[in-house]
């Protein structure tokens, strides 16, 4: 249960930072003391499901955003050491993905679900992205799809549960080495103005904060820009 408590506060606390929202708000919107918000953040008292409600509605989520603790891996199953040769995002069966849309001004984040299939060596993936529609409220968009694991990339193809049109393929490196972050791109066609768009992006081993410091790895720097406008490979018009 302490580990529960634990992860159910950082997901307050995270949620509540990326709104920008300090303890007292958050306290005096659930009508509850500062003291109280901040051991229920802490995993010092264990909250009842209509506080938990309430705090979700306040921060514009889903309350399963707030529990949705990552299954424990079986015994042997752990992430392996810096010397077994072996990924540590090949051995992750969840990953947090994220990603700054320039069009909207909004840093993005998902979560990555990875199971094996019945068939040995086959795997496949379901991606929640959360979403801000023009009225400021949260929702999720839901992809299901396959996993391919090579030495360099692991790559990901997903399709849009309630839309099959929409296809999106995220590529991450694979790193040997025991690290938290790797850098990936996500590519395919924008529901939004139906043209073609590519997102550099980060995925992780833990969920991260959406600070300022965070959000500045996301954006394409100059350097960047200038590498790939010599090989002609993409158009970009939002640079950090």
């Amino acid at each position: 249960m302490e580990q529960v408590n634990l992860y159910v506060g950082a997901q307050i606390r995270r949620y509540r930072k990326n709104r920008q929202m300090t303890l007292q708000q958050l306290a005096d919107r659930i009508h509850k003391s500062r003291a109280s918000v901040s051991k229920y953040e802490t995993g010092e008292v264990s909250l009842d499901i209509v506080t938990l409600t309430e705090i979700a509605r306040v921060l514009e989520v889903q309350p399963g955003q707030l529990v949705d603790l990552p299954v424990q891996e079986e015994e042997g199953a752990r992430l392996p050491s810096a010397n077994s040769g072996i990924s540590p995002f090949f051995q992750a069966r969840r990953l947090y993905f994220y990603f700054y849309d320039g069009r909207y001004k909004r840093l993005k984040d998902g979560i990555i679900d990875i199971r094996e299939t019945k068939e040995a060596g086959s795997y496949e993936a379901d991606l929640s992205v959360s979403a801000v529609n023009p009225s400021g409220r949260s929702s999720k968009l839901y992809y299901t799809g396959k996993v391919i694991y090579s030495d360099m990339l692991i790559r990901f193809s997903f399709v849009n549960r309630y839309n099959p049109l929409e296809e999106d393929l995220l590529y991450i490196f694979n790193p040997l080495e025991l690290r938290d972050s790797t850098d990936g791109l996500l590519c395919g066609i924008s529901s939004a103005d139906l043209m073609p768009c590519a997102f550099k992006c980060l995925v992780t081993l833990h969920p991260q904060e959406h600070t300022e410091e965070f959000k500045k790895r996301l954006l394409i720097t100059r350097r960047e820009l200038q590498q790939w406008q010599k090989l002609n490979m993409l158009m970009v018009d939002n640079i950090g």
